[in-house]
């Protein structure tokens, strides 16, 4: 019992939402991964998915502590604050560092995936031949979207919202980045500058969007869950190995574009060897640094299932009904 409270308290909830948060503006990582490593990603579905159904019962009435606990409100503001918080303390620290040590930080990544992989595919049920199908499914659909050139929006409000509703999607889903998807339609460089520079109309917007989105792919994913426990943790588990590609520490670009600041950047680009990668570029592919970075991120993960381990969440797995 004291180590649920202790998982409880709203300190060590705050600090999974900054990780969530950290994972969130990275193109390839997801909170939702993060959510589910630290024990709290069914808690969270179930969360969102009681907020419609609260408001109108409840908070339509005036009856705002009843709202407030129906929708598990303490744990909702504390997880959130420490995504924003993580997002807007962090977002000019990451971008600096995939510019400047690339190969170290995209090993970082590759190495949390890796695990991720691990801890997801085994919370499987009941193993059995016919989950090949999902895991292969949501292997070819995540290496698919990895392979996509990256677009362009024109950053208007109706494009900002639009971008918060899709990326929130993807990013509750466990190995699918929501970063990712703003990238692929030129979307995560005007996000991103919105929150550097605190464009507040903009990022309202976005907000909307994630709210809207939320509200609507959580509760289908409670559900699919509830029915389908093992078909859907096989077809995440898929996600998150295509996803590798995106995170490969070398890559080739292919093409380049011109974005919206004037900067040349990659348009698309392909997963290449180290070897490869030296003999294109003439650079370092720092190998043993991107080894070690890659047991950094995996022992990271292991670390984090293991504290989850040791403070279990209280509430079942799965909820048990949609509410």
């Amino acid at each position: 019992m004291q180590g649920y409270e202790q998982a409880q308290h709203p300190v060590f909830v705050f600090l999974k939402g900054m990780a969530m948060g950290a994972a969130d503006i990275v193109p390839g990582v997801s909170g939702g991964t993060i959510a589910f490593i630290t024990g709290i990603y069914f808690r969270l579905l179930e969360a969102i998915s009681a907020v419609p159904g609260a408001i109108f019962r409840e908070l339509f009435r005036g009856r705002f502590g009843t709202f407030w606990q129906a929708c598990d409100g303490s744990f909702l503001s504390t997880l959130l604050v420490g995504i924003i918080a993580s997002i807007v303390t962090l977002a000019s620290a990451i971008s600096f560092l995939l510019a400047e040590h690339p190969i170290p930080v995209w090993s970082f990544f590759f190495g949390l995936i890796v695990a991720s992989v691990w801890h997801v595919g085994r919370q499987a049920k009941h193993y059995r031949a016919t989950l090949i199908v999902p895991l292969v499914t949501g292997i070819a659909i995540a290496w698919w979207i990895t392979t996509l050139s990256v677009g362009q929006l024109d950053p208007s409000a109706l494009s900002f919202f639009a971008a918060g509703a899709l990326a929130i999607c993807a990013m509750i889903l466990p190995g699918i980045s929501g970063s990712f998807i703003l990238v692929i339609i030129g979307m995560y460089v005007p996000v991103l500058a919105a929150i550097k520079s605190f464009e507040i109309n903009f990022l309202l917007l976005f907000m909307a969007g994630c709210f809207v989105g939320l509200l609507s792919v959580a509760r289908v994913i409670t559900w699919a869950f509830h029915k389908h426990h093992d078909p859907v943790l096989a077809l995440l588990t898929g996600f998150m190995i295509g996803a590798l590609n995106k995170v490969w520490p070398w890559k080739e670009t292919l093409s380049w574009r011109i974005n919206s600041s004037g900067e040349q950047v990659p348009l698309s680009e392909a997963s290449i060897s180290p070897s490869v990668f030296s003999d294109i570029t003439g650079q370092n592919p720092q190998i043993a640094m991107s080894i070690m970075m890659v047991i950094v991120g995996i022992t990271l993960v292991l670390l984090i299932e293991w504290f989850g381990r040791r403070h279990p969440q209280k509430r079942s797995p799965i909820p048990d009904k949609i509410p």
